[in-house]
Protein backbone atom coordinates (compact mmCIF):
# COMPACT_ATOMS: atom_id res chain seq x y z
CA UNK A 1 0.00 0.00 0.00
CA UNK A 2 1.37 3.50 -0.84
CA UNK A 3 1.83 5.73 1.87
CA UNK A 4 -0.83 8.54 0.77
CA UNK A 5 -4.10 5.56 0.47
CA UNK A 6 -2.76 4.31 3.80
CA UNK A 7 -2.88 7.82 5.20
CA UNK A 8 -6.53 7.64 4.11
CA UNK A 9 -7.39 4.35 5.08
CA UNK A 10 -6.28 5.17 8.51
CA UNK A 11 -7.99 8.44 8.42
CA UNK A 12 -11.35 6.52 6.93
CA UNK A 13 -10.96 4.16 9.89
CA UNK A 14 -10.51 7.16 12.62
CA UNK A 15 -13.33 8.49 11.50
CA UNK A 16 -15.68 5.77 11.18
CA UNK A 17 -15.02 5.05 14.78
CA UNK A 18 -15.60 8.63 15.55
CA UNK A 19 -19.26 8.70 13.62
CA UNK A 20 -19.49 4.91 15.93
CA UNK A 21 -18.51 6.62 19.45
CA UNK A 22 -20.72 9.60 18.55
CA UNK A 23 -23.78 7.27 17.40
CA UNK A 24 -23.43 5.71 20.87
CA UNK A 25 -23.36 8.92 22.35
CA UNK A 26 -26.18 10.29 21.15
CA UNK A 27 -29.02 7.95 21.81
CA UNK A 28 -32.56 8.71 21.13
CA UNK A 29 -32.64 11.58 24.71
CA UNK A 30 -35.11 14.35 24.10
CA UNK A 31 -33.98 17.68 23.40
CA UNK A 32 -34.55 19.11 26.37
CA UNK A 33 -38.09 20.93 26.58
CA UNK A 34 -39.83 18.94 24.20
CA UNK A 35 -40.84 15.06 24.65
CA UNK A 36 -39.86 12.06 22.58
CA UNK A 37 -43.10 10.92 21.38
CA UNK A 38 -41.36 7.69 19.32
CA UNK A 39 -40.38 6.41 23.11
CA UNK A 40 -44.18 7.10 24.46
CA UNK A 41 -45.67 4.76 21.42
CA UNK A 42 -42.69 2.01 21.02
CA UNK A 43 -40.05 0.35 22.97
CA UNK A 44 -39.07 0.32 26.49
CA UNK A 45 -36.53 3.01 27.20
CA UNK A 46 -33.36 2.57 29.60
CA UNK A 47 -33.51 5.61 31.11
CA UNK A 48 -36.96 7.90 32.26
CA UNK A 49 -35.17 10.87 30.98
CA UNK A 50 -35.04 9.50 27.27
CA UNK A 51 -38.64 10.34 27.45
CA UNK A 52 -37.96 14.06 27.91
CA UNK A 53 -40.86 14.27 29.95
CA UNK A 54 -38.98 16.75 32.78
CA UNK A 55 -36.98 19.76 31.71
CA UNK A 56 -35.53 19.11 35.28
CA UNK A 57 -35.61 15.40 36.49
CA UNK A 58 -34.76 16.19 40.20
CA UNK A 59 -37.08 19.14 40.54
CA UNK A 60 -40.09 17.53 38.71
CA UNK A 61 -40.36 20.53 36.25
CA UNK A 62 -42.66 19.35 33.11
CA UNK A 63 -41.67 19.83 29.82
CA UNK A 64 -44.19 21.15 27.26
CA UNK A 65 -47.16 19.29 26.78
CA UNK A 66 -47.01 17.34 30.18
CA UNK A 67 -49.39 18.97 32.66
CA UNK A 68 -49.61 18.28 36.45
CA UNK A 69 -52.91 17.35 38.59
CA UNK A 70 -53.73 16.01 41.25
CA UNK A 71 -56.44 13.95 43.00
CA UNK A 72 -59.38 14.66 45.64
CA UNK A 73 -58.82 11.33 47.28
CA UNK A 74 -55.89 9.89 46.50
CA UNK A 75 -54.27 6.15 46.73
CA UNK A 76 -52.79 5.68 49.66
CA UNK A 77 -49.37 4.27 48.66
CA UNK A 78 -47.64 4.16 52.24
CA UNK A 79 -47.76 8.40 52.69
CA UNK A 80 -45.76 8.99 49.56
CA UNK A 81 -45.82 12.25 47.74
CA UNK A 82 -46.67 12.02 44.43
CA UNK A 83 -46.31 14.04 41.76
CA UNK A 84 -49.04 13.54 38.86
CA UNK A 85 -48.68 14.30 35.09
CA UNK A 86 -50.63 13.81 32.25
CA UNK A 87 -48.50 14.68 28.37
CA UNK A 88 -50.99 14.74 25.31
CA UNK A 89 -49.29 14.64 21.76
CA UNK A 90 -49.22 17.78 19.88
CA UNK A 91 -53.07 18.01 18.20
CA UNK A 92 -54.45 14.86 20.32
CA UNK A 93 -56.79 16.12 23.35
CA UNK A 94 -58.87 14.22 26.03
CA UNK A 95 -62.37 13.63 26.50
CA UNK A 96 -64.70 13.47 29.37
CA UNK A 97 -66.57 10.28 29.54
CA UNK A 98 -68.91 11.03 32.40
CA UNK A 99 -67.60 11.21 35.88
CA UNK A 100 -65.72 7.88 35.20
CA UNK A 101 -62.16 7.52 33.72
CA UNK A 102 -61.17 10.26 30.81
CA UNK A 103 -60.67 9.12 27.49
CA UNK A 104 -57.11 9.45 26.55
CA UNK A 105 -55.51 9.59 22.93
CA UNK A 106 -52.82 6.83 21.79
CA UNK A 107 -50.02 8.80 22.55
CA UNK A 108 -50.59 9.98 25.66
CA UNK A 109 -48.30 9.14 29.31
CA UNK A 110 -49.01 9.19 32.66
CA UNK A 111 -46.64 10.18 34.75
CA UNK A 112 -46.54 9.38 38.70
CA UNK A 113 -43.54 10.06 40.87
CA UNK A 114 -43.21 8.86 44.72
CA UNK A 115 -41.16 11.04 46.59
CA UNK A 116 -40.62 10.98 50.48
CA UNK A 117 -38.90 13.46 52.55
CA UNK A 118 -39.64 16.97 52.61
CA UNK A 119 -37.17 20.36 51.88
CA UNK A 120 -33.54 19.04 50.87
CA UNK A 121 -34.45 15.85 52.42
CA UNK A 122 -36.84 15.13 49.66
CA UNK A 123 -36.19 12.06 47.55
CA UNK A 124 -37.35 10.98 44.46
CA UNK A 125 -37.76 6.97 44.45
CA UNK A 126 -39.58 5.53 41.59
CA UNK A 127 -41.45 6.97 38.71
CA UNK A 128 -44.28 5.10 36.81
CA UNK A 129 -45.13 5.56 33.62
CA UNK A 130 -48.36 4.85 31.29
CA UNK A 131 -47.54 4.98 28.05
CA UNK A 132 -51.25 4.68 25.48
CA UNK A 133 -49.85 2.79 22.84
CA UNK A 134 -51.61 1.22 19.63
CA UNK A 135 -51.98 -1.92 21.48
CA UNK A 136 -53.45 -0.65 24.97
CA UNK A 137 -52.00 0.70 28.06
CA UNK A 138 -48.20 -0.29 28.78
CA UNK A 139 -47.20 0.13 32.65
CA UNK A 140 -43.25 0.35 33.09
CA UNK A 141 -41.70 1.44 36.70
CA UNK A 142 -37.92 3.43 36.90
CA UNK A 143 -36.08 3.90 40.02
CA UNK A 144 -34.50 6.85 40.56
CA UNK A 145 -31.08 6.43 41.18
CA UNK A 146 -28.91 7.58 44.55
CA UNK A 147 -27.98 10.98 42.75
CA UNK A 148 -31.39 12.08 41.99
CA UNK A 149 -30.02 12.45 38.06
CA UNK A 150 -32.33 10.20 36.34
CA UNK A 151 -34.42 7.21 36.57
CA UNK A 152 -34.06 3.23 35.56
CA UNK A 153 -36.18 1.20 34.00
CA UNK A 154 -37.13 -1.83 36.62
CA UNK A 155 -38.91 -4.26 35.22
CA UNK A 156 -38.21 -6.56 38.21
CA UNK A 157 -39.21 -4.36 40.52
CA UNK A 158 -37.22 -3.40 43.81
CA UNK A 159 -37.47 -2.93 47.49
CA UNK A 160 -36.04 0.47 48.92
CA UNK A 161 -35.74 1.08 52.67
CA UNK A 162 -37.76 4.37 53.31
CA UNK A 163 -38.94 6.31 56.34
CA UNK A 164 -42.79 7.01 56.33
CA UNK A 165 -43.84 10.75 56.79
CA UNK A 166 -45.24 8.83 60.07
CA UNK A 167 -41.69 7.78 61.19
CA UNK A 168 -42.17 4.04 60.42
CA UNK A 169 -39.51 1.97 58.70
CA UNK A 170 -40.35 0.17 56.14
CA UNK A 171 -39.14 -1.87 53.41
CA UNK A 172 -40.82 0.31 49.95
CA UNK A 173 -41.62 -1.72 47.40
CA UNK A 174 -41.35 -0.66 43.94
CA UNK A 175 -43.85 -3.37 41.95
CA UNK A 176 -42.68 -5.23 38.98
CA UNK A 177 -44.20 -4.75 35.22
CA UNK A 178 -46.60 -7.89 36.11
CA UNK A 179 -47.66 -6.86 39.60
CA UNK A 180 -48.47 -3.23 37.79
CA UNK A 181 -51.22 -5.12 35.51
CA UNK A 182 -53.29 -6.21 39.17
CA UNK A 183 -54.31 -2.95 39.68
CA UNK A 184 -54.70 -1.88 36.51
CA UNK A 185 -56.36 -5.23 35.14
CA UNK A 186 -59.83 -4.64 33.81
CA UNK A 187 -61.20 -7.56 31.23
CA UNK A 188 -57.71 -8.67 30.88
CA UNK A 189 -56.55 -5.08 29.51
CA UNK A 190 -54.49 -2.62 31.29
CA UNK A 191 -56.08 0.62 32.02
CA UNK A 192 -55.74 3.86 33.92
CA UNK A 193 -57.00 3.79 37.49
CA UNK A 194 -56.66 7.32 38.81
CA UNK A 195 -57.52 10.33 36.56
CA UNK A 196 -61.55 10.17 36.90
CA UNK A 197 -63.85 13.00 36.25
CA UNK A 198 -65.41 12.39 39.40
CA UNK A 199 -61.94 12.70 41.75
CA UNK A 200 -60.69 15.96 39.67
CA UNK A 201 -61.58 19.20 40.13
CA UNK A 202 -63.72 21.15 38.48
CA UNK A 203 -61.18 23.98 38.15
CA UNK A 204 -58.73 21.21 36.06
CA UNK A 205 -61.10 19.89 33.86
CA UNK A 206 -62.55 22.85 32.56
CA UNK A 207 -59.00 23.97 31.86
CA UNK A 208 -57.86 21.04 30.40
CA UNK A 209 -60.93 19.49 28.79
CA UNK A 210 -63.09 22.48 27.90
CA UNK A 211 -66.12 21.16 30.06
CA UNK A 212 -66.73 20.16 33.57
CA UNK A 213 -69.02 16.67 32.74
CA UNK A 214 -72.31 15.96 35.22
CA UNK A 215 -70.77 13.91 38.00
CA UNK A 216 -67.05 15.47 37.91
CA UNK A 217 -65.23 16.72 41.28
CA UNK A 218 -67.39 14.77 43.60
CA UNK A 219 -65.49 12.91 45.60
CA UNK A 220 -64.31 14.22 49.04
CA UNK A 221 -61.31 16.26 48.83
CA UNK A 222 -59.18 14.73 51.32
CA UNK A 223 -57.59 17.16 53.49
CA UNK A 224 -60.94 18.67 53.71
CA UNK A 225 -62.66 15.68 54.59
CA UNK A 226 -63.74 16.37 58.51
CA UNK A 227 -66.59 18.53 56.51
CA UNK A 228 -67.88 15.96 54.77
CA UNK A 229 -69.89 13.14 55.76
CA UNK A 230 -68.63 9.77 56.67
CA UNK A 231 -70.48 7.65 53.98
CA UNK A 232 -69.29 10.26 51.48
CA UNK A 233 -65.69 10.22 52.36
CA UNK A 234 -65.37 6.10 53.56
CA UNK A 235 -67.27 5.67 50.22
CA UNK A 236 -64.30 8.06 47.91
CA UNK A 237 -61.34 5.88 49.89
CA UNK A 238 -63.03 2.46 48.61
CA UNK A 239 -63.32 3.20 45.40
CA UNK A 240 -59.52 4.73 45.01
CA UNK A 241 -58.09 2.15 47.08
CA UNK A 242 -59.97 -1.11 46.76
CA UNK A 243 -62.21 -1.08 43.78
CA UNK A 244 -59.41 -1.59 41.00
CA UNK A 245 -59.77 -5.25 42.31
CA UNK A 246 -62.93 -5.00 43.88
CA UNK A 247 -65.45 -4.20 41.18
CA UNK A 248 -66.87 -6.53 38.24
CA UNK A 249 -63.77 -7.78 35.55
CA UNK A 250 -60.89 -7.14 37.76
CA UNK A 251 -58.65 -9.12 39.79
CA UNK A 252 -60.49 -9.22 42.63
CA UNK A 253 -64.02 -9.36 41.49
CA UNK A 254 -64.53 -13.69 42.42
CA UNK A 255 -64.66 -11.99 46.28
CA UNK A 256 -68.40 -10.30 44.90
CA UNK A 257 -67.28 -6.96 47.13
CA UNK A 258 -67.80 -3.83 44.21
CA UNK A 259 -66.58 -1.07 45.79
CA UNK A 260 -66.75 1.54 43.20
CA UNK A 261 -68.92 4.58 43.80
CA UNK A 262 -71.29 4.16 41.89
CA UNK A 263 -72.48 0.95 43.66
CA UNK A 264 -75.42 1.33 45.71
CA UNK A 265 -76.11 -2.24 46.63
CA UNK A 266 -75.26 -2.81 50.17
CA UNK A 267 -74.52 -6.44 49.85
CA UNK A 268 -72.15 -5.85 46.77
CA UNK A 269 -70.38 -3.29 49.36
CA UNK A 270 -69.93 -6.24 51.86
CA UNK A 271 -73.08 -5.46 54.48
CA UNK A 272 -73.75 -8.40 55.75
CA UNK A 273 -72.14 -10.39 53.33
CA UNK A 274 -70.17 -13.19 54.03
CA UNK A 275 -66.62 -13.92 52.81
CA UNK A 276 -66.64 -16.08 49.59
CA UNK A 277 -62.67 -17.55 50.15
CA UNK A 278 -61.33 -15.18 52.93
CA UNK A 279 -59.80 -17.91 54.66
CA UNK A 280 -57.12 -16.86 57.77
CA UNK A 281 -57.85 -13.43 56.17
CA UNK A 282 -61.18 -13.29 57.83
CA UNK A 283 -59.61 -13.86 61.55
CA UNK A 284 -62.95 -15.73 62.28
CA UNK A 285 -65.18 -13.03 61.68
CA UNK A 286 -68.79 -13.48 59.72
CA UNK A 287 -68.87 -10.73 57.90
CA UNK A 288 -67.55 -8.16 55.41
CA UNK A 289 -69.85 -5.07 56.62
CA UNK A 290 -71.73 -5.55 60.04
CA UNK A 291 -73.66 -2.36 60.51
CA UNK A 292 -72.38 -0.39 63.59
CA UNK A 293 -69.76 -3.07 64.49
CA UNK A 294 -66.51 -1.85 62.75
CA UNK A 295 -64.46 -4.78 65.17
CA UNK A 296 -66.39 -7.10 63.68
CA UNK A 297 -66.15 -6.56 60.24
CA UNK A 298 -63.96 -8.23 57.64
CA UNK A 299 -63.19 -5.78 55.41
CA UNK A 300 -61.68 -3.03 58.66
CA UNK A 301 -60.08 -6.25 59.91
CA UNK A 302 -57.72 -6.59 56.53
CA UNK A 303 -57.30 -3.04 56.46
CA UNK A 304 -55.69 -2.79 59.81
CA UNK A 305 -53.57 -6.16 59.21
CA UNK A 306 -49.70 -5.77 58.17
CA UNK A 307 -50.05 -9.85 57.85
CA UNK A 308 -48.87 -10.72 54.31
CA UNK A 309 -51.96 -13.11 54.33
CA UNK A 310 -54.40 -10.74 55.15
CA UNK A 311 -53.50 -7.08 54.63
CA UNK A 312 -56.26 -5.32 51.98
CA UNK A 313 -54.99 -4.30 49.75
CA UNK A 314 -52.08 -6.36 49.08
CA UNK A 315 -50.16 -4.33 46.63
CA UNK A 316 -49.25 -0.74 47.00
CA UNK A 317 -48.41 -0.15 50.43
CA UNK A 318 -46.40 -1.69 53.02
CA UNK A 319 -47.72 0.32 56.22
CA UNK A 320 -51.36 0.62 57.47
CA UNK A 321 -53.55 3.91 56.24
CA UNK A 322 -54.59 4.99 59.99
CA UNK A 323 -56.27 7.92 58.61
CA UNK A 324 -58.43 5.88 55.59
CA UNK A 325 -58.73 3.06 58.53
CA UNK A 326 -60.41 5.64 60.71
CA UNK A 327 -62.83 6.62 57.68
CA UNK A 328 -63.96 3.15 57.01
CA UNK A 329 -64.40 2.56 61.26
CA UNK A 330 -66.54 6.13 61.20
CA UNK A 331 -68.71 4.93 58.00
CA UNK A 332 -69.23 1.71 59.90
CA UNK A 333 -70.33 2.69 62.95
CA UNK A 334 -72.74 5.37 61.28
CA UNK A 335 -74.60 2.51 59.01
CA UNK A 336 -78.13 1.92 61.22
CA UNK A 337 -78.41 -1.37 62.50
Amino acid sequence: MKPATALLAAASLALAGSVAARAAFFQPVAAVGAVNDDAVVEGMPRLLSQFGFFTDGAGQAPAARVTPYRLNTPLYSDGAEKLRFVYLPEGKRMEANGDGLIDFPVGTALIKTFAFGEGSKRRLIETRVLLHRESGWVALPYVWNAEQSDAALAIAGARMPVVTPAGEAISYRVPNKNQCKECHGLDDAVIPIGPKARNLSGEWLAANLGEVPAGADRLAVWEKRSAVGADAVARAYLDVNCAHCHRPGATASNSGLDLRWEQDDPHALGVMKRPVAAGRGAGGLLFDVVPGEPDQSILLHRMLSNDPGVAMPELGKSSIDREGTEAVRRWIEEMPR
